[in-house]
């Protein structure tokens, strides 16, 4: 494997449209390949699937600009299958060619990835992975566009002691990379507030929570997070609720996708509560930049942009602007990266030496007549 990723780094040029071989992989004259990675088509594409069209939507308006370089968009669908994930990034490393890549959507596919990539020298920035360690591995050629979990996790916290006034809070996670993470940091900040905190874990690979939803009616909790992705989130939240547990529910950004609320149902989902470092542009935004973007993401889409679909359009964008300013290999582009500063529709864009975005805000969003409505920054927001 090593040979074979040493062998990709070196053929990966950017600059070079046609590979010696003459194959049907080449870019076309004048293009580069920019690559977009995740979970397309399994259990949590909802939350890949929105920044997947806010990075096809930025390159689509710059190639409409009929420019000298223009830039494909290559998907790589990982299904969230951290080694279909490697996979598809030496396949886009070797064989596509790519000068650089959106995602990996998801933590643990991220972790796999990460060193791969590292290896083939090829700059990344992912919309949505937010696992602490991935800033910690020494790479040089990642980045994310949105903050980790060690920002996240406290955020949430802070607004379930403070904006939700909870006392009692029983805290589950699902034992992946993303959530337990997340649940662990949301548990240690909680602590620091004088908070009871009560644990638990789940498999989401099982349907029947009813062990767990037991633990959380015994325990009769002001409120219950749950570290975790959308499709146990619902299936969860929907068993609480037949059991006539009427805690407040919150979960992070992994929840955050109208799958929540089908897999609770409308009734069971309404009042839940969802922290994210992220920012939805909603319909009534009246800021001109992000009404643009939401306006065109609904002309494009016919809907309202999702959760991470303003990361994808910024962490697309920041190619954009590598490409436009002439910087079309792998090792330029990740250059321009390190000193990039610019104001995106989810936030100033701008990378510390380890690969995190500089700003630090989370939002959290309430479910309200069967819609996730925003209800405010984390450090702000209160609950009536």
């Amino acid at each position: 494997m090593a040979l074979a990723l040493g062998l990709a780094a070196c053929g990966n040029g950017g600059s070079e449209t046609t590979p010696a071989d003459g194959g049907s992989n080449a870019a076309a004259p004048g293009t580069v390949k920019i690559g977009f990675m995740g979970d397309l088509t399994g259990a949590n594409a909802g939350i890949v699937i929105p920044p997947r069209n806010g990075a096809k939507l930025a390159i689509d308006q710059y190639n409409k600009t009929n420019p000298a370089v223009k830039i494909e968009l290559v998907e790589y669908d990982s299904q969230a299958d951290p080694s279909k994930a490697v996979a598809l990034a030496q396949q886009a490393i070797k064989t596509d060619k790519i000068v650089g890549l959106v995602g990996p959507a998801f933590s643990g596919e991220s972790a796999q990835v990460g060193p791969v990539l590292e290896e083939a020298k090829l700059p990344s920035i992912s919309a949505s992975a937010t696992n602490v360690k991935l800033a910690e591995n020494g790479w040089k050629y990642w980045h994310r566009v949105l903050p980790n979990d060690g920002v996240q996790g406290p955020g949430i916290a802070d607004f379930i002691a403070g904006g939700a006034a909870a006392k009692n809070v029983f805290v589950i996670d699902d034992k992946s990379e993303y959530g337990k993470p997340l649940a662990d940091a949301v548990r240690a900040q909680l602590a620091t507030k004088g908070v009871k905190v009560t644990n638990d874990s789940l498999d989401p690979a099982e349907s029947d929570f009813s062990s767990v939803a037991n633990k959380v009616a015994a325990a009769k909790p002001d409120a219950i997070f749950f570290g975790g992705y959308y499709a146990a989130g619902g299936n969860l939240l929907k068993q609480l609720r037949d059991k006539n547990v009427d805690a407040k529910f919150l979960s992070g950004d992994g929840s955050l996708d109208k799958g929540l609320i089908e897999g609770a149902g409308a009734d069971n989902a309404e009042g839940a509560l969802i922290g994210c470092p992220c920012y939805i542009a909603t319909p009534d935004v009246t800021d001109a930049k992000v009404k643009g973007f939401a306006d065109a993401y609904k002309a494009a889409y016919n809907a309202d942009p999702a959760i991470y679909a303003s990361e994808g359009f910024d962490a697309a964008t920041v190619f954009i602007e590598a490409v436009k300013a002439g910087k079309t290999t792998p090792e330029d582009i990740n250059q321009f990266i390190s000193t990039v500063d610019i104001a995106g529709v989810s936030k100033q864009v701008k990378f510390a030496p380890n690969g995190e975005v500089e700003a630090k805000d989370i939002y959290i969003y309430q479910v309200k007549g069967g819609a996730i409505t925003l209800l405010g920054k984390a450090a702000e927001a209160k609950l009536g």
